[in-house]
Formats: structure tokens, sequence, C-alpha cells
């Protein structure tokens, strides 16, 4: 309840990563992709953009093998072993970014430890209520 009563917030954000190899780097992964500004945006906007995904997974300083990363976005797969799949369609997944519950799902490929962590969206009505409210 607290991520949906967020300043501004739509969209509540499930993001797990998974297939790594500890609690620990899965958890940090998942922070990343939770704290990263492009990521949150990109869903306020209901843009499936991966490359925001994979950007915040970067940004971590977790060692990975891009080889090995697969995402899918709202119960959608995205990428599978690093890159694009080939019947990517990316109307579908902007259509089931509408809702307002979105997945991310990050498959390492490393080990066996996963971990979830919860945002929301960052909208324009979060900047209006955070730079307007004082005078």
């Amino acid at each position: 309840q607290i991520i949906a009563d967020g300043e501004g917030a739509k969209k509540i954000i499930s993001i797990t990563v998974k297939s790594a190899k500890s609690y620990k780097t899965a958890k940090t992964i998942a922070l990343s992709i939770a704290n990263s500004p492009l990521v949150k945006t990109a869903v306020a906007g209901e843009d499936p953009n991966w490359g925001r995904i994979i950007m915040a997974i970067g940004k971590s300083n977790i060692y990975i093998n891009q080889n090995l990363i697969s995402i899918n976005i709202c119960g959608q797969q995205v990428t599978e072993n690093g890159a694009l799949i080939k019947n990517y369609n990316e109307k579908i997944v902007a259509k089931k970014m509408k809702k307002q519950e979105i997945s991310i799902d990050v498959d390492l490929g490393l080990g066996k430890s996963i971990a979830t962590v919860w945002t929301c969206d960052l909208t324009h009505d979060y900047i209006s209520i955070n730079a307007d409210y004082r005078s």
C-alpha cells in the first residue's frame, strides 16, 4: 500500500531477479532497476523500453554475463540469452503495460538465488507535487 500511495504514482511495479549467484546480488540488481528514473518513467509512459532495464542492470556494478540475460515485461518474453527474441512485438507489451500492476522479470542465468522488490512509476504528477507545494 505504501508503494501505491507514492506521490503521483499510477502504477505498481514488481521486479524479480532470478538465477543470480546470491540473494544479495539478485536484490542489488532488482533495486538498481527499481531505483532507475529511466525505468520508472518508461513504465509511466507505458513504453516497454528494455534497454533501460539493461542499463539499470549494468549500473548495479554486479558481474553478469549479458549473453545469458532474459527479460520478461508483464509476462511477455522480450529478450533471451542477451538478445531480443525473434518474434518480439513491442505493441503487445505496450498494451499489457496499460495495466496498473507491472511486472519486470530478469533471469541472469548465473545461479539459483532470487529476489523481488517493488516500486512505483515516476509521473509528471510527482514533479508537480514536489515542485509546486511551496510558494
